[in-house]
């Protein structure tokens, strides 16, 4: 029974996800800290030429500002980065609670975070002031892409080295 506790990491980790979606777009905008901790200005003639839509709005520094061209990188990296860590911690629980082969590990972990990435759009449909788009979806098992060729990588060094 003690080695199901691994299970948290990823329930823990899905919990905080589910939260995170739960809370309206007003109570993460981090604009105004990114507005006090440095003058971001000074990056607007390198950038003010990007401009593309990404789920029927404009993102541009014109249309949103510097500080909101920013804001929208990094929430699309924090979509990247949550769903790789929920994969990694996938891979873990199952490694250490089951004698799973590992290819077979990597497939659950990546489609269990998949369906998850699926549930927590979904989830965003109901909250105020946030909407589900199949591009954050995209985001997240790109996320979750990048964990599993990661931990194969990783698998690989250490036969090498073994």
């Amino acid at each position: 029974m003690r080695k199901f506790i691994v299970w948290l990491l990823p329930i823990g980790w899905m919990s905080i996800i589910f939260y995170s979606s739960a809370t309206p777009y007003e109570e993460q905008d981090i604009k105004p800290f990114l507005g006090t901790i440095v003058d971001f200005s000074f990056l607007e003639p390198f950038v003010d030429w990007i401009s593309f839509t990404y789920n029927q709005s404009i993102v541009s520094v014109e249309e949103l500002g510097i500080h909101g061209f920013i804001e929208f990188f990094i929430r699309k990296g924090a979509h990247i980065a949550v769903f790789f860590l929920l994969t990694c911690f996938f891979c873990f629980a199952f490694r250490k609670t089951t004698m799973i082969r590992e290819r077979m590990i990597f497939i659950f972990s990546f489609v269990l975070t998949v369906i998850y990435a699926v549930l927590d759009e979904l989830h965003q449909g109901i909250t105020p002031n946030r909407t589900p788009y199949a591009g954050d979806v995209l985001l997240d098992s790109f996320g979750a892409f990048i964990a599993v060729i990661c931990m194969i990588l990783l698998n690989r060094y250490r036969k090498i080295g073994a």
